[in-house]
């Protein structure tokens, strides 16, 4: 009777090394290199991170620094006394001019368009051998004065009777009327010519 006897056992073989000292250098160079490439990687976001905060924090201080100027250049002010005077000063003067321009466009003053209208038709209606000396108006322009000379008293009252076709003498009749000899002088000779004064008075309405 034969018996087989197995020789093998597999403590004899030759064992392979999985991790050997080189490929565990390798590892942890590869991990070491891992490790820094993520540490640099995140002091790159938390810089960038930081100079954003940075930013946000002097544009934050900026914005407080102009809202606080805002609140000092327009803070509430105190009521003026003295601008409330002036205000009610200034409103008694407007009121003031508001009544006069009523009365000047209700008519109460007489004329109000200026003596312009006198002188120009004094200018026209020149007569020669008659000239002015004076002119006045009183009243609200509605009585007119004038004196003057003359070479011949004859001439006086055609010089009037000019005078009163102007527009602005109508309506108005003249009130008195005088013609005389100037005084006479040191030498008392007799002047060459007459004086005359004439005034003028709004016509009365006829009934």
């Amino acid at each position: 009777m034969s018996q087989q006897i197995n020789l093998f056992n597999p403590i004899f073989l030759k064992q392979k090394k999985i991790f050997s000292a080189a490929a565990m250098a390798q590892a942890l160079c590869v991990l070491l290199v891992g490790v820094l490439a993520v540490a640099l990687y995140a002091r790159q976001n938390v810089a960038a991170l930081q100079r954003e905060a940075d930013s946000g924090r002097e544009r934050l201080a900026q914005r407080e620094a102009r809202l606080a100027k805002v609140k000092i250049d327009f803070a509430p002010r105190q009521k003026s006394v003295e601008l409330d005077e002036q205000l009610v000063q200034a409103e008694a003067r407007l009121q003031a001019l508001r009544d006069v321009a009523g009365v000047l466009e209700r008519g109460e003053l007489g004329n109000t368009a200026g003596y312009a209208a006198y002188f120009k038709a004094l200018a026209r209606q020149n007569l020669a051998g008659v000239w002015l000396t004076g002119v006045s108006i009183s009243g609200a322009g509605t009585d007119l004065g004038v004196q003057g000379r003359a070479l011949d008293a004859a001439l006086v009252p055609a010089y009037l009777g000019r005078l009163t076709r102007e527009p602005v003498m109508r309506g108005k009749s003249f009130a008195s009327l005088r013609i005389g000899q100037p005084a006479p002088g040191k030498d008392a000779a007799v002047a060459p010519y007459v004086e005359f004064s004439v005034g003028a008075a709004p016509a009365e309405a006829t009934p």
